[in-house]
């Protein structure tokens, strides 16, 4: 039997367990990007030097390698770019490529959400600074000026005022890859917004789950998410009916197996709100973290159905305990020292230590995901621990930078 080959866009660590899955299952792994020197290259089986961006260059490579299937796991720049060579060699894909690119860009997605009737922040996007100040009679402060199409929350701000507007813009302006920006009504959250994974099989959801998506206001960005737990703090009622939208919006837009990435929130008004849904594992290993939390194997299950195997094992389970992720950061830049966590604390609640710096790296403060320098697995057996862990990290846990 032929060795399935399946290519990889990117090649951040969010890719290493995705790579184990594949060589577990007895795949042949292409990594393709434009930095030969990021990690997930050193543990693929080829490395292709292309911008995951260029579609026709990545299609070219593809049919070259004859590829079986391609994904984009955890990294949101090649997302539209894996749905275009899914489209155009007839593989295994996600949904419609028009329907990818709709998800993928936030005006676009803004409007089909508007469109179809679901609940939706007011938003517009714009291709200039100055058709965006032009405009700024209808903003309804505060607002979330963002790309388009980054994600990891860069370029992302929240203006109170018009004098900051520009700013925020320019900020924006830098950070988008097609030039586009949008600028959106600020939704006030009850309790914690949720990013979390989920996955549905032939267009129908078989795993769904809701997080905590929780912030360091101290932070440089204090909109860049620094820790994720497990349950969310919506209730089952919320929850039931953010299923339902979801499973609504897949079905209208024709999407088929796939692991996603969503974004989902309650506002203070009582409406829920689709924020955000990526054909993709998110970042900061959120996968995983369901996996620890429910054993369910999303990553596994994704690397299948790239190639067109049969999804096995994914069935709706509940959390065994209270899980927590916390996203190591620092407050400033400058170069790595050492990471310090109480004895006490590490026995009885660190599952698992990811940190990908060593002392005397260079590190950037906090202000968007590719600012990370690891994670923490955390584990509690109440909601309360958990919560008091993660209002108080300074109390257990020390990032010291020179």
């Amino acid at each position: 039997m032929k060795q399935k080959k399946i290519m990889l866009l990117g090649g951040l660590r969010y890719l290493l367990p995705v790579i184990e899955a594949a060589h577990k299952l007895g795949y042949y792994v292409i990594t393709c990007d434009y930095l030969p020197d990021n990690i997930a290259h050193k543990y693929s089986d080829e490395y292709v030097n292309v911008s995951i961006i260029d579609k026709e260059a990545v299609l070219t490579v593809a049919r070259e390698k004859q590829i079986d299937g391609i994904m984009s796991f955890a990294v949101d720049p090649g997302v539209v770019t894996a749905a275009y060579v899914q489209d155009k060699m007839s593989l295994p894909a996600f949904g419609p490529y028009e329907s990818v690119c709709i998800l993928q860009n936030k005006d676009r997605f803004r409007d089909f959400l508007a469109k179809h009737s679901f609940n939706v922040p007011l938003a517009k996007g714009f291709s200039s600074v100055e058709e965006a100040m032009s405009e700024k009679y209808w903003y309804p402060w505060p607002v979330i000026v963002k790309p388009t199409d980054s994600a990891g929350s860069k370029g992302v701000t929240r203006v109170d005022r018009l004098e900051d507007l520009e700013a925020a813009l320019r900020t924006a302006f830098d950070h988008s890859l097609s030039g586009r920006v949008i600028v959106e009504e600020f939704i006030e959250k009850a309790g914690c917004s949720s990013d979390s994974d989920c996955f549905s099989v032939n267009g129908e959801l078989k795993f769904v789950s809701f997080s905590a998506q929780r912030f360091d206001d101290n932070a440089p960005n204090p909109y860049t998410p620094s820790a994720f737990s497990w349950p969310s703090t919506f209730t089952k009622k919320q929850e039931a009916e953010l299923t339902s939208e979801i499973q609504r919006l897949l079905t209208l837009l024709g999407m088929r197996t796939s692991v996603y990435n969503i974004e989902t929130r309650i506002g203070t008004n009582g409406k829920s709100y689709i924020m955000e849904v990526s054909p993709r594992g998110g970042g900061n290993r959120l996968s995983e973290m369901l996996r620890f939390a429910t054993g369910v194997d999303l990553i596994t299950n994704a690397v299948r159905a790239a190639v067109g195997e049969e999804v096995i094992g994914l069935e709706q389970k509940g959390y065994d305990g209270h899980w927590a992720e916390v996203v190591l950061h620092t407050k400033k830049s400058g170069r790595f020292d050492s990471l310090d966590i109480a004895p006490d604390f590490a026995e009885k609640h660190v599952r698992q230590t990811d940190l990908c710096v060593k002392p005397g790296d260079e590190v950037r403060a906090f202000m968007g995901a590719n600012d990370a320098i690891g994670t923490l697995v955390l584990c509690f057996d109440t909601e309360e621990e958990l919560v008091a862990a993660l209002k108080d990290v300074d109390n257990w846990m020390t990032i010291k930078v020179k």
